[in-house]
């Protein structure tokens, strides 16, 4: 069975200067957002600094490993082009003693010396240039990431300033409205970007929803709700709450109107605010306190 009719409630329009301290600590409450959003940014600042020097730390192990290597291949090829100057040398020394065929074979072998020589020299250089041209490369891919990691810091420093700005702007343009049962202004959102904006604020829980007349209950958030009757002429409606397994009845509710009722999960008030009213459904959101406690 349905309870019975509630006595309407008039709202009474706050106008003593309690509405601007709340407003004030509204504010407050996004600063102390924002001032968390600025330390989470600095611990990413800071993670991408120690990723940073991880990468230049490996690049820099890198470069000595190839200039060791470097080193052993220089070293190597400089004890064979001193052997085969040796060589080349007392083979000269020889054809310049040597006589006849002896002489042309003496030469001949210095001549072959000569171009191994060459050779070598050939090789060890082609090897350093290769060398060179990684550790470039490894440099300008260091360089390159570097370079993204910067410009993702910048971006992400412009959407906090611009989100923030957004913010300040949404909340400040929130309307005010006293609810129809705690007696207190409330701030509520008309559209999705002022739900946005209450949602940032982070002081309630908000579940949207949207309601078509039908025999059941629908539920919306931890609550169910019946849509009862609509006038779309004046902008009004009717719907039926289950709360603690007790039926209560909204009656001619208007578009934008926080209309709350208490359970027993909560010592502050449930509110819900129907943005939009159309021939056969209501859309809108449920607000919940975010500490759920009984009360006492």
């Amino acid at each position: 069975m349905s309870s019975p009719d509630l006595p309407k409630i008039e709202p009474i329009h706050d106008t003593s200067s309690g509405g601007g301290g709340l407003k004030i600590a509204v504010l407050f409450g996004l600063v102390l957002a924002l001032g968390a959003a600025t330390a989470y940014l600095y611990m990413q600042l800071q993670d991408t600094r120690a990723e940073m020097t991880k990468t230049r730390d490996a690049l820099l192990g890198e470069i000595d490993k190839v200039r060791e290597a470097t080193s052993l291949t220089s070293q190597s090829h400089r004890r064979t082009t001193d052997s085969l100057k040796v060589e080349l040398a007392n083979a000269r020394r020889l054809a310049a003693s040597a006589a006849g065929q002896a002489k042309i074979d003496a030469n001949k072998h210095a001549d072959e010396l000569a171009e191994q020589l060459a050779k070598e020299t050939q090789q060890r250089e082609s090897v350093l240039k290769a060398d060179i041209s990684k550790v470039d490369e490894k440099a300008v891919t260091a360089n390159s990431k570097i370079g993204e990691v910067k410009t993702e810091v910048g971006t992400v420093k412009t959407e906090v300033a611009s989100t923030k700005s957004e913010l300040e702007k949404t909340v400040a343009n929130l309307r005010r409205v006293t609810g129809d049962v705690s007696g207190q202004a409330s701030l509520i959102a008309t559209n999705s970007t002022e739900l946005g904006a209450l949602k940032a604020l982070g002081e309630r829980n908000y579940f949207e929803f949207k309601l078509s007349k039908t025999k059941d209950m629908q539920k919306v958030g931890d609550v169910a709700v019946q849509l009862k009757k609509i006038d779309v002429k004046k902008n009004r409606y009717t719907i039926e709450l289950l709360v603690d397994d007790k039926r209560v009845e909204k009656r001619d509710k208007t578009v934008n109107e926080p209309v709350q009722f208490i359970t027993t999960r909560a010592k502050q008030p449930y509110e819900i605010v129907v943005n939009d009213i159309k021939k056969d459904t209501i859309a809108g959101y449920l607000a919940t306190p975010k500490v759920q406690s009984a009360r006492n």
